[in-house]
């Protein structure tokens, strides 16, 4: 089953010293689609230099990138930290450059200052002079977003990014150079009881996968990950957690491999709704 959706072309644009924040952004990204994209109509697809442009001659480098990856981006976010990066031949870096058209073309950009501790005999001293000239510019022509720790900026820029998304991308201004695509819906959290709940997000911690549900002279055990789930041995309890298995089962989100009901694992769609359901609380 599929739904039409939107593209947005995201540019990532950084120089190379903070490579895991580029990784960073790339996860925000990807945690934006799984829980939106079907909602708004939109996927957003990062964009790189790195994965999208190919080798060609008869221009600049930063001129053929600009052709190949930028022009077809409809959104562009910039991270630097301690450097601006090598000039181009027309602007202070390739990353800037990739700001200076950006905008010029009229589409938004999302930009970053990192004030992570750094030890100062690390520093390039040129170019964080012109990363600091740089960084006041922006400042005299926008608003820009600083912040210390990484998990500091991927909060920011998951909140600012789905902001920047519904103000530019929503179907009310229909904004964007996107297109139109068949994908497969997005992952959705079934009707799960607490224990059904449990028991998936503690095997997807297994190094296998792995449940047992086994019945010996000592009652019902339901174990995976190095722990025996089953809290009670009373007949209403182990009946609670029959049903949970038969929940995840009849789910989808795990498979009998041994054909007795004993030996379970789980299934590509367990993992995913698992990894909707890591930041809800769970109670049994």
């Amino acid at each position: 089953m599929s739904y039409k959706a939107k593209v947005v072309k995201v540019m990532i644009a950084t120089p190379g010293d903070v490579a895991k924040e580029r990784q960073l952004i790339r996860d925000v990204i990807y945690d934006w689609n799984s829980v939106h994209s079907e909602d708004k109509d939109l996927v957003l697809l990062p964009v790189g230099w790195e994965s999208h442009s190919s080798p060609s001659m008869g221009d600049r480098p930063q001129a053929i990138i600009n052709k190949q990856v930028l022009a077809d981006c409809d959104l562009l976010i910039a991270v630097f930290w301690t450097r601006l990066g090598s000039p181009t031949g027309k602007s202070a870096s390739g990353t800037v450059e990739e700001i200076e058209e950006h905008l010029k073309a009229g589409k938004p950009a999302m930009i970053y200052f990192s004030s992570a501790p750094v030890v100062p005999e690390s520093i390039d001293q040129k170019q964080y002079k012109a990363l600091l000239k740089f960084k006041n510019d922006c400042r005299d022509k926008g608003l820009i977003a600083e912040y210390e720790e990484r998990s500091d900026f991927k909060d920011k820029l998951a909140r600012q990014l789905a902001q920047t998304v519904l103000r530019y991308f929503s179907k009310k201004n229909g904004q964007g150079s996107a297109i139109d695509l068949d994908l497969p819906k997005p992952a959705k959290v079934p009707e799960l009881s607490d224990r059904a709940r449990l028991t998936l997000l503690e095997a997807v911690q297994d190094d296998g996968g792995v449940i047992l549900c086994v019945r010996d002279r000592g009652g019902l055990h339901v174990q995976t990950n190095g722990i025996d789930l089953v809290d009670g041995h009373d007949a209403r309890s182990e009946a609670k957690w029959e049903a949970a298995m038969q929940q995840l089962q009849h789910s989808g989100l795990i498979q009998d491999r041994g054909q007795k009901g004993e030996f379970f694992s789980v299934t590509n769609e367990g993992y995913e709704i698992a990894d909707l359901l890591r930041n809800e609380p769970v109670a049994v």
